[in-house]
């Protein structure tokens, strides 16, 4: 079920989102080679649980079975696409990382993902991210009353793929509410006018995941991480919208982001 907001709830859902924000700039003054992503998690949790928040990842069911998730941050470094665990493993220079995070405040939850590069990061691999960015606000573009689910997908996936870069299917972007995870489904590819209609009111999270290889994925043993199956890089990019009449509003920012990174953003 698709439940449409009200403008009192989109501005309660804009709040968690932008502590998102911030919490992804306190995580992008860290980045550099020799921290583990255990250190970005704990400043990541600290940080939200001082602005009276709590961090949604942490304890979420794993749908196997296994033990929950035990982070507040999603970190997938390289080849890993998402649900990356945070880990004792130092960053290295030329490493790339997606940070993903998401907090609940005043029964709304907030949900934004950035990849940030630590040090000097291969060319090849920028554009990756690049284009990963570029192809989300392609999809943002899309997010309109009167629109269709499909055309946020074909944004994504005809911008990604005429880099010949893959799109992975097996995991989507999502509504989002009072939980996390709300209908509809956000897949990243798919054709013009299909799919569930867009109405004022709904709130999604769109976030493209991209390979520099071919888009084929794989489970890690430990039942959470994702990773190309070729071990070549992947990047990934979320903002929480609200879809509106003739523009999408960006509840989430990475603005606090950028602003530390300065001539270093992608």
């Amino acid at each position: 079920m698709i439940f449409l907001k009200t403008d009192d709830e989109i501005e309660l859902l804009r709040q968690s989102n932008l502590l998102v924000g911030m919490a992804l700039a306190e995580v992008a003054k860290m980045i550099q080679p020799g921290v583990t992503t255990r250190q970005l998690d704990k400043v990541a949790e600290e940080f939200i649980r001082d602005h009276g928040a709590i961090p949604t990842f942490k304890g979420f069911p794993n749908p196997f079975g296994r033990e929950p998730f035990p982070g507040t941050l999603c970190t997938s470094v390289n080849e890993q696409v998402v649900h990356g665990i945070p880990n004792d493993i130092p960053l290295k220079e030329g490493d790339i990382v997606s940070v993903d995070c998401g907090t609940c405040m005043n029964g709304f939850c907030g949900d934004s993902a950035y990849t940030f590069c630590v040090g000097e990061v291969d060319p090849e691999i920028r554009k990756l991210l690049k284009t990963t960015k570029e192809a989300l606000y392609k999809g943002i573009e899309n997010a309109i009353h009167g629109k269709r689910i499909g055309d946020i997908g074909y944004a994504v996936q005809t911008h990604c793929e005429a880099e010949s870069y893959g799109v992975v299917r097996e995991f989507v972007g999502h509504g989002i509410g009072h939980k996390m995870h709300e209908d509809p489904q956000v897949p990243n590819y798919g054709s013009r006018g299909s799919g569930t209609l867009l109405k004022k009111g709904m709130c999604i999270a769109i976030e493209p995941m991209i390979t520099l290889g071919d888009r084929h994925v794989v489970m890690e043993s430990d039942d959470w991480t994702v990773r190309t199956r070729d071990r070549k890089c992947a990047a990934h990019f979320e903002h929480t919208v609200a879809v509106g009449l003739g523009k999408a509003d960006i509840l989430s920012s990475f603005e606090f982001i950028e602003q530390v990174l300065g001539d270093k953003a992608i």
